[in-house]
Formats: C-alpha cells, sequence, structure tokens
C-alpha cells in the first residue's frame, strides 16, 4: 500500500473509491515512467484481491500480461526488493487470489521483502504486525526503492529493470 501510494504521489494521481465493476478498490489513472497507467489498491481484504484486479482490468481493458502486482514477501530479507514475471505463490493468499481471477500465474511481481517470522510465530500472524523499530528506521528508503523498482520496469522492461535493480553477484 505505502509503494503505490509514494507511484501515486509521483505521477500525481488522486486514488478515489470506484462504481460499478470498480468499487471494491480505490484507483486512479494518470502516467508513470512515460506510460498511461492505472494505479489501484483493492479495498477488499488481501485473500479476496483478485476479483477487484480482474474487475479493472475488465473495465480498463488491459491485459492480464501488463498487470504488475506490488506484494510483501516473506521469502526474501526485509528491504530487498526483486522483480520476477510469473511463479508460484509461496503460500501468499493475496497472489493465489489474483492467479484464479485472471486465469494465470504470468504477471508481473515487485516482491518487497519482509523477511521470515522469527521462530515459530505463525506468518499470517507476522504480517499483520506493525514493523519494529529498526525496521521502521529503514521503510522509508525501502518505500523509494520499490516504487523506483516498479518505475524502472514500466520504463526499462522486465529484464532491463532487472538488471537495475537485482544486486550482481
Amino acid at each position: 500500500m505505502m509503494v503505490l501510494e509514494e507511484l501515486a504521489r509521483r505521477a500525481g494521481i488522486r486514488l478515489s473509491p470506484g462504481k460499478g465493476a470498480r468499487a471494491r478498490a480505490v484507483s486512479g489513472e494518470g502516467r508513470l515512467a512515460g506510460r498511461r497507467v492505472v494505479l489501484a489498491r483493492p479495498t477488499t481484504y488481501m485473500n479476496e484481491s483478485g476479483g477487484p484486479v480482474r474487475g479493472l482490468l475488465d473495465y480498463h481493458h488491459l491485459p492480464v500480461e501488463d498487470l504488475v502486482v506490488i506484494h510483501d514477501e516473506l521469502d526474501l530479507p526485509f528491504a530487498t526488493v526483486r522483480l520476477k514475471r510469473g511463479g508460484g505463490e509461496g503460500g501468499h493468499n493475496g497472489l493465489r487470489s489474483v492467479s484464479r481471477s485472471t486465469g494465470t500465474r504470468d504477471y508481473l511481481r515487485v516482491r518487497v521483502g519482509i523477511g521470515r517470522p522469527p521462530g515459530r510465530q505463525d506468518p499470517a500472524d507476522f504480517v499483520l504486525k506493525d514493523f519494529s523499530a529498526t525496521e521502521r528506521k529503514e521503510l522509508d528508503l525501502l518505500v523509494v526503492e520499490a516504487a523506483d523498482a516498479a518505475e524502472s520496469l514500466l520504463a526499462r522492461g522486465l529484464e532491463g529493470a532487472q538488471n537495475e535493480v537485482h544486486p550482481r553477484s
């Protein structure tokens, strides 16, 4: 949500509640990285986000190949940003819902690392808790990095953006 708000701020897009097929999301249209974009955030529970995503794709006549989902990722260390197309959902119910509603897993993803829960903490509880004091110190930079990665994805395509965003090994 924070990355989406940063992208909307950069593009001067005001997110507002939708009507009809768009009623279960806040969204706005504009230009970002030289491209027409529809920025949207479902207002449903995360595990029901696929319906609003499908509704917005249909309403705006957008192909699922152009869909970019920005999401938290347990399998990446905190403050890590990665880009990819397709793949599994890794237990992420929001991604599972989007895949089910679009009929494919083959959409673009901006994966924002939040790390694994400590000890035996339930992952569902972990993703719902607030960031730690240490994480909050890095959060603004992480949001900017993730928004930069999303813009790079739009401007350069997946491979070009991965070359820019992913560290060299």
